[in-house]
């Protein structure tokens, strides 16, 4: 499989290029030569860097849930489900 940058057309890739400033198109040519983990974690903190705003309420909301999640695990209640298992039943659905 190509990385996502050789996969792109080549109106896709000009496009973006034409948008961003050269610096900007540097950082991403040399971005996508990351291995695909770098990239998906710096992709996740940029798109943190675009949302300043931070709800205390929803932060504390999740944080419950991630713990009321774990406990369920921990007690049995809930079996975790292999992701092979999850996609073999995706793509018989889809």
């Amino acid at each position: 499989m190509l990385p996502f940058w050789e996969g792109a057309s080549l109106f896709a890739r000009t496009v973006t290029i034409l948008t961003m400033s050269e610096e900007a198109t540097n950082l991403l040519k040399k971005a996508l030569t990351l291995p695909v983990r770098e990239r998906a974690d710096l992709a996740s903190s940029l798109i943190d860097s675009l949302d300043s705003t931070r709800d205390e309420d929803v932060e504390a909301a999740w944080q419950e849930e991630i713990a009321r999640r774990i406990e369920t695990l921990r007690s049995g209640e809930a079996r975790p489900i292999p992701w092979e298992d999850v996609r073999k039943k995706a793509h018989a659905i889809a």
